[in-house]
Order: structure tokens, then sequence, then C-alpha cells
């Protein structure tokens, strides 16, 4: 578990390195480890060498996979796109995965859910607390499995909700996604260290209720999320 969390670590810190420089940083920090270990962790953790978009899953193609509407879209009111990705957070000796929707224009996290495991449920589960707050225009995600599942496509699908998936090989589609998780593993979980899954949670409900009502974002006019998102 303890390479996982520096792997973790250089990750987002260094989202373009893959599995050769990883190891390699791993090296110049006394880590003694071989690419081939490394390699197998992060497909544990669900990275990929070639950017820094997660993939946790290969897409399902028994499910339908649905056409990336936002090129050249001029993003300018909320609700107008949620974005939805999912994160490895290290706890001590175990991890979980975290999935957040956020709304691309004031970065309002619209819902987030936690599990020790990549059922879809968990990312279903969110979904359903997120459309208690809004219906948004069009939901971007990547093409994973948890995503094209019949029972996270159904929910969306009983909604006026355009659905939008990455195009291949676009690392940088969820961009707003990626910063959340860097900006919550740097401003939390690296600092707190979670030691269980409750004591995660509780942290990260907390963080939440702060990144939305009381942090200023530099991205969106050092405005709050919250006050973005609701008076909009």
């Amino acid at each position: 578990m303890e390479i996982m969390n520096h792997i973790d670590r250089i990750y987002t810190k260094r989202p373009f390195f893959g599995v050769i420089r990883i190891t390699g940083q791993l090296k110049d920090e006394n880590r003694l480890v071989n690419h081939k270990r490394v390699y197998r962790l992060m497909r544990i953790m669900g990275i990929e060498a070639i950017g820094p978009k997660p993939n946790f899953s290969k897409p399902d193609n028994s499910h339908p996979v649905y056409p990336y509407l936002l090129k050249d879209m001029v993003i300018t009111r909320p609700n107008q796109v949620w974005g939805v990705d999912i994160t490895y957070v290290p706890l001590l000796g175990d991890w979980l995965y975290l999935v957040a929707i956020i709304d691309w224009y004031s970065r309002f996290v619209i819902a987030w859910e936690l599990s020790d495991t990549l059922e879809v449920g968990f990312c279903c589960e969110a979904l359903k607390d997120a459309l208690t707050v809004g219906i948004p225009d069009i939901h971007n995600s990547d093409k994973g499995s948890h995503f094209t599942a019949k029972e996270y496509l159904d929910i969306l699908q009983a909604h006026p909700i355009r659905i939008s998936m990455d195009s291949r090989g676009r690392a940088f589609d969820n961009i707003f996604t990626e910063r959340l998780w860097r900006t919550v593993k740097y401003e939390d979980v690296y600092l707190k260290e979670y030691q269980t899954p409750r004591e995660a949670r509780q942290s990260l409900t907390e963080y939440f209720q702060f990144y939305n009502y009381e942090r200023r974002h530099q991205g969106i006019n050092k405005c709050r999320p919250a006050d973005i998102y609701f008076n909009n």
C-alpha cells in the first residue's frame, strides 16, 4: 500500500508521468521497485500513463457509447455541463475510490460518493443525489464501464439530459474534475492521511462543504462555487 500511495502523490503532482518516469522517481526517493510492479499497481489504481485522465475501466461494448458534444463549446452558465470522474484515495493499509460530479461553469461539486470497490453502484448513488440538486443540459464522462453501464445510463435517460462521452485520446476533456482531484488531495487527503473509511468520509464531507461554500477559486474570478452555482 505504501508504494501505491507514493505513486498517487507522484502522479497527482506530475500527471504526465508514465510508468518509466514514475519508476525512476521512486528510485530517486530510494524506493526500490521495478517498472513491472509500478505498471501493475497503476492498473489497480486506475491511472494511465498517457496523460492525466484516469482510465478505471475499459468501455463495456455491450452498451451504447455516445458522441463527444463539447468541442468548441463555450460554457456560460450553471447546469450547462456536468462532468464526472473517479479517483483513488489512499487509506492506512487500504484504499477507496471517490466519484464526483462537478458543474463545469461554477466548479460546484454537485455530489460525490466513496466505495471500497469499483462496482457501478456508488456512481449511480452519486448521480441520483446530484439530480436532486439540478438537471444538466449535458452530462460528460469517459467511456469506462461505470458510465456506459445500463444502470447508470438508465438514470440519465429518465431525464432530458444529453449524454456526452470523451473522444479517444482526449486526455483533457474532463480537466475541471482533474483539477478538483489535485486540489482535494493536496488540501485534505495527503494532509489528513485517513486511517479508516469512516474517517475518510467524515473528512471529505467537511472538505467538500468548505470547497463549495468557502473556498475562493482563481479560475472563477476568486468567487465561491456555491455563489456562482445558485445565483446565476
